[in-house]
């Protein structure tokens, strides 16, 4: 199991940035593929990016291809999520997780909202 705290969520207008951070415990951080997810009000919660252990891979979702970063730390046990040309449609309550997620470690989640 690993213990995840997402922080970088705020209020922004429509086609800034932000950078989402998830710091991880556990010695085993590098050896788990990452992810970011999100839900949105009302929405199920949906897959947005997905890093391998080493960073050298990573996919997105249709919806952030070419506006979204996801990158990872492993010595700090970081990922990240950088997101630029945000649109009001990316708002909702953005979380890490490994990938596949495991239930046991989803945490609280950082909020971004998009405004136009």
């Amino acid at each position: 199991q690993v213990q995840l705290v997402e922080s970088g969520g705020g209020l922004v207008q429509a086609g800034g940035s932000l950078r989402l951070s998830c710091a991880a415990s556990g010695r085993t951080f590098s050896t788990y593929a990452m992810g970011w997810f999100r839900q949105a009000p009302g929405k199920e919660r949906e897959f947005v990016a997905t890093i391998n252990w080493s960073g050298g891979r990573s996919l997105y979702t249709d919806s952030v291809k070419g506006r979204f970063t996801i990158s990872r730390d492993n010595a700090k046990n970081t990922v990240y999520l950088q997101m630029n040309s945000l649109k009001p449609e990316d708002t909702a309550v953005y979380y890490c997780n490994t990938n596949p997620p495991n239930s046991s470690n989803w945490g609280q989640g950082t909020q971004v909202t998009v405004y136009s």
